[in-house]
Protein backbone atom coordinates (compact mmCIF):
# COMPACT_ATOMS: atom_id res chain seq x y z
CA UNK A 1 0.00 0.00 0.00
CA UNK A 2 1.26 3.23 -1.06
CA UNK A 3 0.64 6.23 1.39
CA UNK A 4 -1.03 8.05 -1.23
CA UNK A 5 -3.54 5.81 -1.91
CA UNK A 6 -4.00 5.25 1.85
CA UNK A 7 -6.45 8.60 2.24
CA UNK A 8 -4.04 9.43 5.27
CA UNK A 9 -5.10 12.60 6.81
CA UNK A 10 -3.60 14.23 10.06
CA UNK A 11 -4.72 17.57 12.22
CA UNK A 12 -2.48 19.81 14.02
CA UNK A 13 -5.27 20.71 16.74
CA UNK A 14 -6.72 18.20 19.49
CA UNK A 15 -10.80 18.72 19.04
CA UNK A 16 -12.28 20.64 21.63
CA UNK A 17 -14.19 17.61 23.47
CA UNK A 18 -10.78 15.60 24.05
CA UNK A 19 -10.68 14.69 27.38
CA UNK A 20 -8.30 11.69 27.18
CA UNK A 21 -4.70 10.31 25.38
CA UNK A 22 -6.52 8.26 23.03
CA UNK A 23 -9.99 10.39 21.72
CA UNK A 24 -7.22 12.91 21.17
CA UNK A 25 -4.18 11.04 19.14
CA UNK A 26 -7.09 8.40 17.43
CA UNK A 27 -8.71 12.17 16.19
CA UNK A 28 -5.46 13.79 15.26
CA UNK A 29 -3.99 10.75 13.52
CA UNK A 30 -7.19 10.53 11.55
CA UNK A 31 -8.43 6.92 12.96
CA UNK A 32 -11.85 8.72 13.74
CA UNK A 33 -13.98 11.06 12.33
CA UNK A 34 -16.88 12.30 14.53
CA UNK A 35 -20.01 12.45 12.70
CA UNK A 36 -22.08 13.73 16.13
CA UNK A 37 -22.27 13.48 19.99
CA UNK A 38 -21.42 10.07 20.48
CA UNK A 39 -21.10 8.64 16.94
CA UNK A 40 -18.16 8.03 14.99
CA UNK A 41 -16.82 7.05 11.56
CA UNK A 42 -13.79 4.45 11.34
CA UNK A 43 -11.44 5.78 8.78
CA UNK A 44 -9.41 3.30 6.35
CA UNK A 45 -6.57 3.27 8.82
CA UNK A 46 -9.22 2.44 11.69
CA UNK A 47 -10.74 -0.01 9.82
CA UNK A 48 -7.53 -1.91 9.30
CA UNK A 49 -6.93 -1.71 12.92
CA UNK A 50 -10.50 -2.91 13.70
CA UNK A 51 -10.27 -5.61 11.38
CA UNK A 52 -7.00 -7.24 13.22
CA UNK A 53 -8.33 -7.40 16.38
CA UNK A 54 -11.51 -8.73 15.05
CA UNK A 55 -9.64 -11.50 13.50
CA UNK A 56 -8.06 -12.39 16.36
CA UNK A 57 -10.93 -12.55 18.24
CA UNK A 58 -12.15 -14.79 15.89
CA UNK A 59 -9.40 -17.39 16.00
CA UNK A 60 -9.72 -17.61 19.28
CA UNK A 61 -13.29 -18.04 19.72
CA UNK A 62 -13.36 -20.63 16.94
CA UNK A 63 -10.23 -22.20 18.37
CA UNK A 64 -12.12 -22.60 21.79
CA UNK A 65 -14.79 -24.08 19.91
CA UNK A 66 -17.63 -21.28 19.44
CA UNK A 67 -19.26 -20.99 16.15
CA UNK A 68 -20.03 -17.22 14.25
CA UNK A 69 -23.85 -16.53 13.60
CA UNK A 70 -25.30 -12.55 12.89
CA UNK A 71 -28.13 -11.01 14.72
CA UNK A 72 -30.36 -8.51 14.14
CA UNK A 73 -29.45 -5.04 15.88
CA UNK A 74 -33.38 -4.15 15.54
CA UNK A 75 -35.10 -6.29 18.20
CA UNK A 76 -38.69 -6.15 18.63
CA UNK A 77 -40.58 -5.05 22.34
CA UNK A 78 -42.27 -8.79 22.51
CA UNK A 79 -39.14 -10.48 22.35
CA UNK A 80 -37.37 -8.02 25.16
CA UNK A 81 -40.46 -8.31 27.50
CA UNK A 82 -40.29 -12.41 27.18
CA UNK A 83 -37.10 -11.81 29.07
CA UNK A 84 -38.81 -9.16 31.56
CA UNK A 85 -36.07 -6.73 30.57
CA UNK A 86 -37.94 -4.32 28.22
CA UNK A 87 -39.44 -1.70 30.76
CA UNK A 88 -36.09 -1.85 32.84
CA UNK A 89 -34.24 -0.54 29.65
CA UNK A 90 -36.97 1.87 28.99
CA UNK A 91 -36.93 2.88 32.56
CA UNK A 92 -33.24 3.53 32.83
CA UNK A 93 -33.44 5.27 29.13
CA UNK A 94 -30.65 2.53 27.77
CA UNK A 95 -32.22 1.63 24.84
CA UNK A 96 -32.71 3.52 21.88
CA UNK A 97 -35.96 2.35 20.13
CA UNK A 98 -37.84 2.92 16.79
CA UNK A 99 -41.34 2.42 15.06
CA UNK A 100 -41.87 0.34 11.82
CA UNK A 101 -44.29 1.91 9.78
CA UNK A 102 -47.07 0.12 11.39
CA UNK A 103 -46.11 1.06 14.35
CA UNK A 104 -44.40 -1.85 15.85
CA UNK A 105 -42.00 -0.83 18.42
CA UNK A 106 -38.05 -2.45 18.22
CA UNK A 107 -35.34 -1.76 20.32
CA UNK A 108 -31.87 -0.91 19.05
CA UNK A 109 -30.02 -3.46 20.86
CA UNK A 110 -27.51 -2.76 23.58
CA UNK A 111 -27.18 -6.63 23.93
CA UNK A 112 -28.09 -9.97 22.63
CA UNK A 113 -29.38 -12.21 25.27
CA UNK A 114 -32.81 -12.09 23.96
CA UNK A 115 -32.47 -12.92 20.65
CA UNK A 116 -29.91 -15.70 20.64
CA UNK A 117 -31.60 -17.55 23.75
CA UNK A 118 -34.97 -17.71 20.84
CA UNK A 119 -32.16 -18.75 18.49
CA UNK A 120 -31.30 -21.72 20.88
CA UNK A 121 -34.79 -22.42 21.99
CA UNK A 122 -35.60 -22.70 18.56
CA UNK A 123 -32.91 -24.98 17.03
CA UNK A 124 -31.43 -26.82 19.79
CA UNK A 125 -33.91 -29.26 20.81
CA UNK A 126 -31.82 -31.99 23.26
CA UNK A 127 -29.37 -32.38 25.40
CA UNK A 128 -27.46 -34.53 22.90
CA UNK A 129 -26.81 -31.13 20.98
CA UNK A 130 -24.73 -29.69 23.52
CA UNK A 131 -23.21 -28.30 24.67
CA UNK A 132 -23.27 -24.75 21.86
CA UNK A 133 -21.47 -21.91 21.84
CA UNK A 134 -22.13 -19.14 19.35
CA UNK A 135 -21.29 -15.36 19.00
CA UNK A 136 -21.07 -12.69 16.82
CA UNK A 137 -19.43 -9.60 15.70
CA UNK A 138 -21.81 -6.59 15.07
CA UNK A 139 -22.65 -2.99 16.39
CA UNK A 140 -24.47 -1.92 19.48
CA UNK A 141 -26.25 0.53 20.85
CA UNK A 142 -26.43 2.30 23.96
CA UNK A 143 -28.52 5.69 24.57
CA UNK A 144 -25.66 7.40 26.77
CA UNK A 145 -26.90 10.13 28.87
CA UNK A 146 -23.76 11.77 28.20
CA UNK A 147 -21.19 10.48 25.83
CA UNK A 148 -17.60 11.60 26.06
CA UNK A 149 -13.90 10.10 25.98
CA UNK A 150 -13.91 9.45 22.31
CA UNK A 151 -14.72 5.19 21.38
CA UNK A 152 -14.98 4.25 25.35
CA UNK A 153 -18.46 6.16 25.85
CA UNK A 154 -20.68 5.97 22.79
CA UNK A 155 -23.45 5.64 21.33
CA UNK A 156 -22.97 2.77 18.57
CA UNK A 157 -19.81 0.66 18.96
CA UNK A 158 -18.43 -2.60 17.80
CA UNK A 159 -18.48 -5.88 20.35
CA UNK A 160 -18.05 -9.56 19.97
CA UNK A 161 -20.93 -11.25 22.19
CA UNK A 162 -20.82 -14.93 22.48
CA UNK A 163 -23.41 -17.30 24.11
CA UNK A 164 -22.86 -20.63 25.69
CA UNK A 165 -25.81 -22.83 26.24
CA UNK A 166 -25.22 -26.07 28.58
CA UNK A 167 -26.81 -28.93 30.37
CA UNK A 168 -26.11 -27.87 33.85
CA UNK A 169 -23.67 -26.16 35.55
CA UNK A 170 -21.08 -27.97 35.85
CA UNK A 171 -21.05 -28.46 32.27
CA UNK A 172 -21.30 -23.95 32.42
CA UNK A 173 -17.99 -24.14 34.60
CA UNK A 174 -15.94 -25.81 31.55
CA UNK A 175 -17.75 -23.55 29.11
CA UNK A 176 -16.86 -20.63 31.32
CA UNK A 177 -13.08 -21.65 31.62
CA UNK A 178 -12.71 -21.74 28.32
CA UNK A 179 -13.97 -18.20 27.74
CA UNK A 180 -11.69 -16.95 30.10
CA UNK A 181 -8.62 -18.78 28.72
CA UNK A 182 -9.97 -17.05 24.98
CA UNK A 183 -10.02 -14.20 26.66
CA UNK A 184 -6.53 -13.97 27.83
CA UNK A 185 -5.03 -15.15 24.80
CA UNK A 186 -7.33 -12.67 23.15
CA UNK A 187 -5.43 -9.68 24.71
CA UNK A 188 -1.59 -11.31 24.58
CA UNK A 189 -1.96 -12.07 20.98
CA UNK A 190 -3.27 -8.17 20.91
CA UNK A 191 0.02 -7.34 22.32
CA UNK A 192 -2.21 -5.74 24.92
CA UNK A 193 -1.39 -6.13 29.18
CA UNK A 194 -5.12 -7.25 30.20
CA UNK A 195 -5.99 -8.92 33.73
CA UNK A 196 -9.05 -10.58 35.11
CA UNK A 197 -10.50 -8.99 38.11
CA UNK A 198 -13.97 -10.04 39.91
CA UNK A 199 -16.65 -8.18 39.42
CA UNK A 200 -20.47 -7.40 39.73
CA UNK A 201 -22.62 -9.24 36.84
CA UNK A 202 -24.72 -5.30 36.43
CA UNK A 203 -27.69 -5.25 34.45
CA UNK A 204 -26.99 -8.76 32.46
CA UNK A 205 -27.54 -10.76 35.87
CA UNK A 206 -26.44 -14.00 36.75
CA UNK A 207 -23.68 -15.35 39.52
CA UNK A 208 -20.06 -15.58 38.82
CA UNK A 209 -18.53 -12.64 36.69
CA UNK A 210 -14.97 -11.62 35.84
CA UNK A 211 -13.63 -8.46 33.68
CA UNK A 212 -10.90 -8.34 31.63
CA UNK A 213 -8.71 -4.78 32.29
CA UNK A 214 -6.21 -2.73 30.32
CA UNK A 215 -4.16 -0.85 32.73
CA UNK A 216 -4.19 2.32 31.79
CA UNK A 217 -4.25 5.89 33.86
CA UNK A 218 -7.41 7.23 32.30
CA UNK A 219 -9.10 4.19 32.95
CA UNK A 220 -12.50 5.01 34.29
CA UNK A 221 -12.30 1.69 36.75
CA UNK A 222 -10.84 1.40 39.60
CA UNK A 223 -9.31 -2.01 40.55
CA UNK A 224 -7.86 -2.72 44.20
CA UNK A 225 -5.00 -5.87 44.35
CA UNK A 226 -3.56 -8.08 46.30
CA UNK A 227 0.16 -9.04 44.51
CA UNK A 228 0.66 -11.90 46.80
CA UNK A 229 -2.10 -13.55 46.27
CA UNK A 230 -3.26 -12.71 42.54
CA UNK A 231 -6.81 -11.49 43.88
CA UNK A 232 -7.78 -8.81 41.60
CA UNK A 233 -11.16 -6.70 41.78
CA UNK A 234 -13.78 -4.23 40.06
CA UNK A 235 -14.32 -1.57 43.41
CA UNK A 236 -17.76 -2.82 42.73
CA UNK A 237 -16.58 -6.23 43.67
CA UNK A 238 -13.84 -6.04 46.02
CA UNK A 239 -13.54 -6.70 49.42
CA UNK A 240 -10.95 -6.56 52.32
CA UNK A 241 -10.52 -7.98 56.27
CA UNK A 242 -11.84 -5.33 58.65
CA UNK A 243 -11.48 -5.81 62.33
CA UNK A 244 -13.92 -7.64 64.85
CA UNK A 245 -15.77 -5.36 67.43
CA UNK A 246 -14.28 -5.15 70.77
CA UNK A 247 -16.60 -7.27 73.19
CA UNK A 248 -17.39 -5.84 76.37
CA UNK A 249 -20.49 -6.09 78.86
CA UNK A 250 -23.95 -3.77 77.69
CA UNK A 251 -24.15 -0.66 78.84
CA UNK A 252 -27.80 1.38 79.95
CA UNK A 253 -28.49 3.17 76.69
CA UNK A 254 -28.37 6.84 77.48
CA UNK A 255 -29.81 10.01 74.62
CA UNK A 256 -27.39 13.09 74.51
CA UNK A 257 -28.47 16.60 72.80
CA UNK A 258 -26.56 16.82 69.91
CA UNK A 259 -27.25 20.69 68.44
CA UNK A 260 -26.86 20.74 64.66
CA UNK A 261 -23.74 17.82 64.98
CA UNK A 262 -25.21 15.38 62.04
CA UNK A 263 -21.59 13.78 60.73
CA UNK A 264 -19.29 11.05 62.51
CA UNK A 265 -16.09 13.28 62.63
CA UNK A 266 -18.63 15.98 64.03
CA UNK A 267 -20.01 13.97 66.05
CA UNK A 268 -16.75 12.46 67.04
CA UNK A 269 -15.55 15.88 67.70
CA UNK A 270 -18.24 16.57 70.26
CA UNK A 271 -17.94 13.53 72.75
CA UNK A 272 -14.04 13.28 72.64
CA UNK A 273 -14.13 9.54 73.79
CA UNK A 274 -16.27 7.54 71.11
CA UNK A 275 -14.28 7.20 68.19
CA UNK A 276 -16.00 6.68 64.58
CA UNK A 277 -15.50 2.84 64.81
CA UNK A 278 -18.10 3.03 67.71
CA UNK A 279 -20.66 4.51 65.75
CA UNK A 280 -23.45 3.45 63.08
CA UNK A 281 -24.77 5.54 60.20
CA UNK A 282 -27.93 5.09 58.97
CA UNK A 283 -28.19 5.92 54.90
CA UNK A 284 -32.11 5.99 53.91
CA UNK A 285 -32.96 5.11 50.51
CA UNK A 286 -35.84 3.39 48.65
CA UNK A 287 -35.24 1.01 45.40
CA UNK A 288 -37.69 1.95 42.83
CA UNK A 289 -39.01 -1.16 40.49
CA UNK A 290 -40.92 -1.00 37.50
CA UNK A 291 -44.09 -0.17 39.82
CA UNK A 292 -43.25 0.28 43.13
CA UNK A 293 -40.92 1.76 45.22
CA UNK A 294 -39.29 0.16 48.51
CA UNK A 295 -38.00 1.99 51.37
CA UNK A 296 -34.37 1.11 52.98
CA UNK A 297 -32.27 1.89 55.87
CA UNK A 298 -29.27 0.83 55.61
CA UNK A 299 -26.67 0.30 58.54
CA UNK A 300 -23.17 1.02 58.38
CA UNK A 301 -20.10 1.33 61.04
CA UNK A 302 -19.09 4.62 61.05
CA UNK A 303 -15.51 4.68 59.60
CA UNK A 304 -16.92 2.64 56.79
CA UNK A 305 -18.49 4.05 53.40
CA UNK A 306 -21.33 2.74 51.40
CA UNK A 307 -20.52 1.06 48.20
CA UNK A 308 -23.65 1.64 45.99
CA UNK A 309 -23.49 -0.64 43.48
CA UNK A 310 -23.59 -4.19 46.68
CA UNK A 311 -26.28 -1.94 48.19
CA UNK A 312 -28.34 -1.84 45.16
CA UNK A 313 -28.18 -5.35 44.05
CA UNK A 314 -28.90 -6.24 47.68
CA UNK A 315 -31.90 -3.90 47.40
CA UNK A 316 -33.05 -5.15 44.14
CA UNK A 317 -35.00 -2.53 41.59
CA UNK A 318 -34.54 -0.62 38.77
CA UNK A 319 -32.71 2.25 40.32
CA UNK A 320 -31.40 3.35 44.06
CA UNK A 321 -32.36 6.81 44.95
CA UNK A 322 -31.52 8.55 48.26
CA UNK A 323 -34.15 9.97 50.48
CA UNK A 324 -34.37 14.05 49.93
CA UNK A 325 -34.01 16.05 53.22
CA UNK A 326 -38.21 16.42 52.68
CA UNK A 327 -38.58 12.44 52.39
CA UNK A 328 -36.48 11.77 55.36
CA UNK A 329 -38.56 14.74 57.36
CA UNK A 330 -41.90 12.62 56.44
CA UNK A 331 -40.84 9.64 57.10
CA UNK A 332 -38.86 9.99 59.95
CA UNK A 333 -39.93 13.24 61.86
CA UNK A 334 -36.52 14.30 62.01
CA UNK A 335 -34.15 16.84 59.71
CA UNK A 336 -31.54 15.32 57.85
CA UNK A 337 -28.22 13.83 59.60
CA UNK A 338 -30.44 12.49 62.80
CA UNK A 339 -31.37 9.06 61.35
CA UNK A 340 -31.19 5.78 63.10
CA UNK A 341 -32.39 2.04 63.76
CA UNK A 342 -34.32 3.25 67.18
CA UNK A 343 -38.43 3.54 66.71
CA UNK A 344 -37.78 3.21 62.85
CA UNK A 345 -41.00 3.38 61.57
CA UNK A 346 -41.73 -0.30 59.89
CA UNK A 347 -42.56 0.67 56.39
CA UNK A 348 -38.50 0.39 56.49
CA UNK A 349 -36.79 -2.58 55.07
CA UNK A 350 -33.32 -3.03 57.36
CA UNK A 351 -30.13 -4.03 56.51
CA UNK A 352 -26.84 -3.87 58.15
CA UNK A 353 -23.69 -4.12 56.52
CA UNK A 354 -21.46 -6.72 58.33
CA UNK A 355 -19.12 -4.57 59.58
CA UNK A 356 -22.02 -4.19 62.33
CA UNK A 357 -22.54 -7.38 63.33
CA UNK A 358 -21.52 -7.76 66.99
CA UNK A 359 -21.05 -4.27 67.51
CA UNK A 360 -22.04 -3.47 71.58
CA UNK A 361 -22.83 -0.28 73.47
CA UNK A 362 -22.28 2.21 69.71
CA UNK A 363 -23.68 5.51 68.68
CA UNK A 364 -26.55 6.04 66.55
CA UNK A 365 -29.15 8.18 65.60
CA UNK A 366 -32.57 7.66 67.09
CA UNK A 367 -34.84 9.61 64.35
CA UNK A 368 -35.27 12.90 66.39
CA UNK A 369 -33.58 16.26 65.80
CA UNK A 370 -30.35 17.17 67.41
CA UNK A 371 -30.09 13.89 69.26
CA UNK A 372 -28.46 10.70 69.34
CA UNK A 373 -28.42 7.81 71.33
CA UNK A 374 -25.04 6.24 72.98
CA UNK A 375 -24.55 2.56 74.26
CA UNK A 376 -26.90 1.34 72.26
CA UNK A 377 -26.81 -2.28 71.34
CA UNK A 378 -28.14 -4.49 68.69
CA UNK A 379 -31.23 -6.88 69.36
CA UNK A 380 -32.00 -4.77 72.81
CA UNK A 381 -32.75 -1.52 71.46
CA UNK A 382 -33.62 -1.98 68.04
CA UNK A 383 -34.27 -5.11 66.10
CA UNK A 384 -31.67 -7.46 64.51
CA UNK A 385 -31.07 -6.12 60.85
CA UNK A 386 -30.34 -8.72 58.35
CA UNK A 387 -26.70 -8.70 57.43
CA UNK A 388 -25.26 -8.24 54.06
CA UNK A 389 -21.81 -6.87 52.29
CA UNK A 390 -22.25 -3.36 51.09
CA UNK A 391 -19.18 -1.63 52.47
CA UNK A 392 -16.40 -0.36 50.32
CA UNK A 393 -13.11 -1.77 50.30
CA UNK A 394 -10.43 0.51 49.67
CA UNK A 395 -6.61 1.20 49.25
CA UNK A 396 -4.48 -0.10 52.16
CA UNK A 397 -6.82 -2.22 54.01
CA UNK A 398 -5.78 -6.04 54.14
CA UNK A 399 -6.44 -8.19 51.05
CA UNK A 400 -8.84 -10.58 51.62
CA UNK A 401 -6.49 -14.06 50.58
CA UNK A 402 -3.30 -13.19 52.47
CA UNK A 403 -4.20 -9.97 54.28
CA UNK A 404 -1.97 -8.12 52.80
CA UNK A 405 -2.50 -3.99 51.84
CA UNK A 406 -4.45 -3.60 48.63
CA UNK A 407 -2.95 -1.96 46.12
CA UNK A 408 -5.32 0.84 43.90
CA UNK A 409 -5.01 0.46 40.13
CA UNK A 410 -6.85 2.35 37.36
CA UNK A 411 -7.91 -0.16 33.92
CA UNK A 412 -10.29 0.43 31.27
CA UNK A 413 -12.70 -2.64 30.31
CA UNK A 414 -12.11 -4.27 27.54
CA UNK A 415 -13.92 -7.50 28.07
CA UNK A 416 -16.30 -9.48 30.38
CA UNK A 417 -17.90 -12.77 30.83
CA UNK A 418 -20.43 -14.17 33.01
CA UNK A 419 -22.08 -17.41 34.50
CA UNK A 420 -25.61 -16.68 33.49
CA UNK A 421 -27.55 -19.61 34.14
CA UNK A 422 -31.30 -19.69 33.77
CA UNK A 423 -31.85 -15.98 34.01
CA UNK A 424 -33.05 -15.97 30.59
CA UNK A 425 -33.86 -19.02 29.21
CA UNK A 426 -35.97 -19.82 32.38
CA UNK A 427 -38.57 -16.73 31.61
CA UNK A 428 -38.42 -17.45 27.63
CA UNK A 429 -39.44 -20.66 28.19
CA UNK A 430 -36.12 -21.93 26.74
CA UNK A 431 -35.60 -25.90 26.98
CA UNK A 432 -34.13 -28.64 26.02
CA UNK A 433 -35.09 -32.09 26.28
CA UNK A 434 -32.91 -33.71 29.20
CA UNK A 435 -31.37 -37.23 29.45
CA UNK A 436 -34.01 -38.30 31.93
CA UNK A 437 -37.10 -37.30 29.50
CA UNK A 438 -37.60 -33.99 30.90
CA UNK A 439 -37.84 -30.44 29.64
CA UNK A 440 -34.78 -28.54 31.24
CA UNK A 441 -33.62 -24.58 30.97
CA UNK A 442 -30.74 -24.14 29.06
CA UNK A 443 -27.70 -23.41 31.54
CA UNK A 444 -26.36 -20.21 29.93
CA UNK A 445 -22.95 -18.42 29.78
CA UNK A 446 -22.43 -14.81 28.54
CA UNK A 447 -19.08 -13.22 26.90
CA UNK A 448 -18.25 -9.76 25.69
CA UNK A 449 -15.48 -8.32 24.21
CA UNK A 450 -15.61 -4.60 22.75
CA UNK A 451 -13.80 -4.82 19.79
CA UNK A 452 -13.57 -0.76 19.10
CA UNK A 453 -12.55 0.00 23.04
CA UNK A 454 -9.90 -2.57 22.43
CA UNK A 455 -8.26 -0.15 19.88
CA UNK A 456 -8.70 2.31 22.06
CA UNK A 457 -7.79 1.00 24.71
CA UNK A 458 -4.10 -0.19 23.43
CA UNK A 459 -3.75 4.03 22.59
CA UNK A 460 -4.07 4.39 26.34
CA UNK A 461 -2.10 1.88 27.26
CA UNK A 462 0.74 2.46 25.01
CA UNK A 463 0.79 6.29 24.09
CA UNK A 464 3.42 8.61 24.36
CA UNK A 465 4.52 12.01 23.97
CA UNK A 466 5.05 11.63 20.49
CA UNK A 467 1.86 10.09 19.48
CA UNK A 468 0.17 6.59 19.38
CA UNK A 469 2.18 3.50 19.83
CA UNK A 470 0.68 0.43 18.12
CA UNK A 471 1.55 -3.20 19.27
CA UNK A 472 2.52 -4.94 16.02
CA UNK A 473 -0.57 -7.51 16.26
CA UNK A 474 -3.06 -5.00 15.66
CA UNK A 475 -1.09 -2.15 13.92
CA UNK A 476 -2.44 -0.79 10.82
CA UNK A 477 0.25 -1.54 8.83
CA UNK A 478 3.46 -3.40 10.73
CA UNK A 479 6.05 -1.49 8.91
CA UNK A 480 6.17 2.45 6.90
CA UNK A 481 8.88 2.68 4.97
CA UNK A 482 9.41 6.10 3.76
CA UNK A 483 11.58 8.39 1.61
CA UNK A 484 12.59 11.97 3.03
CA UNK A 485 13.28 13.15 -0.23
CA UNK A 486 11.33 14.75 -3.35
CA UNK A 487 13.91 14.44 -5.72
CA UNK A 488 16.41 12.34 -5.47
CA UNK A 489 16.10 9.45 -7.50
CA UNK A 490 18.69 6.70 -6.22
CA UNK A 491 17.19 7.84 -2.81
CA UNK A 492 13.62 7.23 -3.77
CA UNK A 493 14.21 4.20 -5.90
CA UNK A 494 16.29 2.20 -2.54
CA UNK A 495 12.94 3.02 -0.84
CA UNK A 496 11.14 1.79 -3.27
CA UNK A 497 13.32 -1.66 -3.26
CA UNK A 498 12.72 -1.75 0.70
CA UNK A 499 9.06 -1.83 0.16
CA UNK A 500 8.79 -4.39 -2.21
CA UNK A 501 11.47 -6.63 -0.52
CA UNK A 502 9.31 -6.40 2.61
CA UNK A 503 6.19 -6.53 0.70
CA UNK A 504 7.58 -9.90 -1.05
CA UNK A 505 8.67 -11.45 2.54
CA UNK A 506 5.01 -11.03 3.67
CA UNK A 507 5.09 -8.28 5.62
CA UNK A 508 2.22 -5.75 6.36
CA UNK A 509 4.14 -2.28 4.80
CA UNK A 510 3.13 0.82 3.93
CA UNK A 511 5.49 3.24 1.58
CA UNK A 512 5.14 7.05 2.70
CA UNK A 513 5.49 8.21 -1.27
CA UNK A 514 3.42 11.56 -0.04
CA UNK A 515 5.35 15.00 -0.95
CA UNK A 516 5.99 16.42 2.65
CA UNK A 517 8.81 17.79 4.23
CA UNK A 518 10.93 15.37 5.83
CA UNK A 519 10.43 16.69 9.42
CA UNK A 520 7.04 16.97 8.81
CA UNK A 521 6.61 13.42 7.64
CA UNK A 522 8.01 12.02 10.66
CA UNK A 523 6.01 13.37 12.70
CA UNK A 524 3.35 12.19 11.42
CA UNK A 525 4.40 9.08 11.03
CA UNK A 526 4.99 8.78 14.90
CA UNK A 527 1.89 10.35 15.73
CA UNK A 528 0.09 7.27 13.48
CA UNK A 529 2.38 5.12 15.49
CA UNK A 530 3.86 2.60 13.13
CA UNK A 531 5.64 0.15 14.65
CA UNK A 532 8.61 0.17 12.89
CA UNK A 533 9.92 3.08 10.45
CA UNK A 534 12.56 2.53 7.46
CA UNK A 535 13.79 5.69 6.62
CA UNK A 536 15.48 6.81 3.22
CA UNK A 537 17.22 10.41 3.59
CA UNK A 538 20.01 12.17 3.94
CA UNK A 539 22.37 9.63 6.08
CA UNK A 540 21.19 7.38 2.84
CA UNK A 541 22.77 9.81 0.70
CA UNK A 542 26.02 10.75 2.25
CA UNK A 543 26.32 6.97 3.74
CA UNK A 544 24.85 4.76 2.03
CA UNK A 545 22.36 3.79 5.28
CA UNK A 546 19.02 3.68 6.00
CA UNK A 547 17.17 4.27 9.55
CA UNK A 548 15.20 1.91 11.11
CA UNK A 549 13.18 3.26 13.70
CA UNK A 550 11.10 1.22 16.50
CA UNK A 551 8.43 3.35 17.91
CA UNK A 552 8.03 1.56 20.82
CA UNK A 553 10.89 3.47 23.26
CA UNK A 554 11.66 5.59 20.12
CA UNK A 555 15.28 3.46 19.34
CA UNK A 556 17.00 4.43 16.23
CA UNK A 557 19.56 2.94 13.84
CA UNK A 558 21.61 3.04 11.07
CA UNK A 559 21.38 0.21 9.25
CA UNK A 560 22.57 -1.15 5.44
CA UNK A 561 19.78 -1.23 3.48
CA UNK A 562 20.50 -4.98 1.79
CA UNK A 563 20.79 -5.61 6.02
CA UNK A 564 17.51 -3.85 6.78
CA UNK A 565 15.03 -6.14 5.27
CA UNK A 566 16.04 -9.56 6.76
CA UNK A 567 16.59 -7.16 10.35
CA UNK A 568 12.75 -6.09 10.43
CA UNK A 569 11.38 -9.41 9.36
CA UNK A 570 12.74 -11.58 11.99
CA UNK A 571 11.84 -8.12 14.59
CA UNK A 572 8.01 -8.19 13.26
CA UNK A 573 7.66 -12.20 13.11
CA UNK A 574 8.90 -11.99 16.79
CA UNK A 575 6.37 -9.51 17.26
CA UNK A 576 3.37 -10.88 15.93
CA UNK A 577 2.73 -13.64 18.79
CA UNK A 578 1.88 -10.22 21.16
CA UNK A 579 2.96 -10.77 24.77
CA UNK A 580 4.29 -14.04 25.28
CA UNK A 581 3.47 -15.47 28.91
CA UNK A 582 4.48 -19.21 30.01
Amino acid sequence: MRATRAHIVTYRNDPADAEIISHRLMTRAGFIYKVSSGLYAFTPLMQRVIRKVADIVREELESAGALEVTLPIMQSEELWRSSGRWDRYQASGTMLTVKDRKGTQYGLAPTAEEVMTAYAAQSVTSYKQLPVNLFQIHTKFRDELRPRFGLFRCKEFLMKDAYSFDVDDKALDVSYEAMRVAYHRIFNRCGLEAFGVDADAGDIGGSGSMEFMLAADAGEDAILLESSSGYAANVEKAISRFAKPAQEDARAVRIEDTPNIRTCEELAGFFGDVPTDRMVKTILFKAVHADHEVLWAALIRGDQEVNEIKLHNHAGGIDLKMLTADEIRTHTGAEQGFAGPIDLPKSFELVADKTVRGMCNLLCGLNQTDKHALDVNIGRDFPEPTYADFRLAREGEPGPKNGDPLELRRGIEVGHIFKLGSVYSEPMGATFMSESGRAKPFVMGCYGIGVSRTAAAAVEQYADDKGIVWPVPIAPFEVAVAFLTKKNAETIAAAEACYEALKAAGIDVILDDRKMSPGAKMKDLEMIGFPYAILFGRTFENDGLCELRTRKGSLSSNVAPDAVVEQVVAMVQAARGGIVTD
